[in-house]
């Protein structure tokens, strides 16, 4: 049915093509019918002609279907069965119009099909440029989520800058004024044992406290990451989990690595922090690989462990449903933002991570 259909649109298109189709149509039938003559004599003289007639009703229109007709009669009468009939019979003119009355049938019921087929054509059209419209409306709403996505990272990173900047100038400083200051007394009063010591232990508290809110305001934003790159920040991250969670961290970074744009340094360098605290959280591996290289206009980063890995039934239920934990549901839109995409490989020995982000080229001499 759709092969026919769309035989029949395609003669439809050309004005002299369904007429050349029907002039040949009918021309075959006479000459088949001809054929047949010491086999049939002058029986049934228009029966290869109804093929035709049919083939020219079904795909040629009304126009081609009374050429059919009218070249049928006229072959038949002056060169099939040419043979004068005595004056009395009624045998031709019967036949002629038994052949005319069911070629108008035939001619209804084709032209009736056609034009249900052009309804059928039109409604479909009309469905597709529908679903076309509902889906570049659907593409335009993804569009503005993952960028409104984007604003709100762009957004939380620069608080966390502000923050960490915050933390660092006056709680800091105030902290280490503060133990300037009880430095002081507990110098003035050493004499004083019980004093002194409660003094001491005052002191490598307020000591650990300027530690840790030093280290807080490292992690929310680093400020090496924008003074000296990706690089030294990410091996100074390096450094400071391996002490922290006892995990060691093997770094491979290139030593002519360089600077990449602001937004693309802040997303690898989550990306990396994520990973390693989902490796120290959830993994159980004693060791973690971090490898970075930059090559063609494209930045890779892999993090790998020897953990645990993906239980399959969370692995399964993640592929099922698409949900993603925040961490990953994160990293992976920002990467998606910068053009990149994100992969993580999970069997039972360890977890992969890699991603891929290109570097466009005038980004990287603006970097520079």
């Amino acid at each position: 049915m759709a092969t026919a259909s769309l035989a029949s649109a395609r003669v439809s298109k050309s004005i002299l093509a369904p007429y050349v189709m029907a002039f040949l149509a009918t021309v075959a039938g006479l000459f088949i019918r001809a054929a047949l003559n010491p086999f049939l004599g002058e029986y049934l003289p228009y029966l290869t002609l109804f093929p035709a007639l049919a083939f020219c009703a079904w795909y040629c229109g009304v126009g081609p279907s009374i050429l059919s007709v009218t070249l049928s009669l006229f072959g038949v009468r002056y060169w099939v069965v040419p043979i004068a009939e005595p004056t009395n019979s009624l045998v031709r003119p019967i036949g002629m119009l038994v052949f005319l009355l069911a070629s108008g049938v035939v001619v209804y019921m084709g032209e009736a099909r056609r034009r249900e087929i052009e309804r059928l054509r039109t409604e479909q059209c009309s469905l597709e440029e529908r679903v076309q419209e509902r889906t570049a409306a659907l593409d335009s709403a993804n569009r503005d989520l993952r960028t409104l996505s984007a604003r709100l990272l762009q957004l939380q990173d620069e608080e966390r800058r502000r923050f960490a900047r915050e933390l660092h100038d006056s709680v800091g400083q105030s902290l280490a004024g503060l133990t300037l200051n009880l430095s002081a007394v507990r110098t003035d009063i050493e004499r004083l044992a019980k004093t002194a010591n409660a003094l001491s232990e005052s002191e490598a508290i307020v000591q650990e406290m300027s530690k840790e809110v030093r280290t807080i305001s490292y992690l929310l934003h680093p400020p090496m990451l924008d003074e000296a790159g990706l690089a030294s920040a990410l091996r100074w991250y390096v450094e400071g989990f391996t002490q922290r969670s006892k995990i060691q961290v093997e770094a491979e970074f290139p030593d002519d690595f360089g600077r990449l744009p602001q937004e693309l340094e802040t997303a690898v360098f989550r990306v990396v922090q994520e990973c390693l605290t989902n490796i120290h959280r959830h993994s159980g591996s004693p060791t973690a690989k971090v490898s970075i290289a930059r090559f063609n206009g494209l930045v890779r980063v892999e993090v790998s462990d020897r953990g645990k890995g993906i239980a399959p039934e969370k692995r399964h239920e993640m592929e099922a449903s698409g949900t993603l934990g925040v961490g990953l549901r994160g990293m992976r839109e920002r990467i998606l933002q910068l053009g990149g995409n994100i992969k993580i490989d999970s069997n039972s020995p360890g977890t992969v991570v890699r991603v891929q982000v290109p570097v466009a080229h005038d980004a990287e001499t603006a970097a520079a």
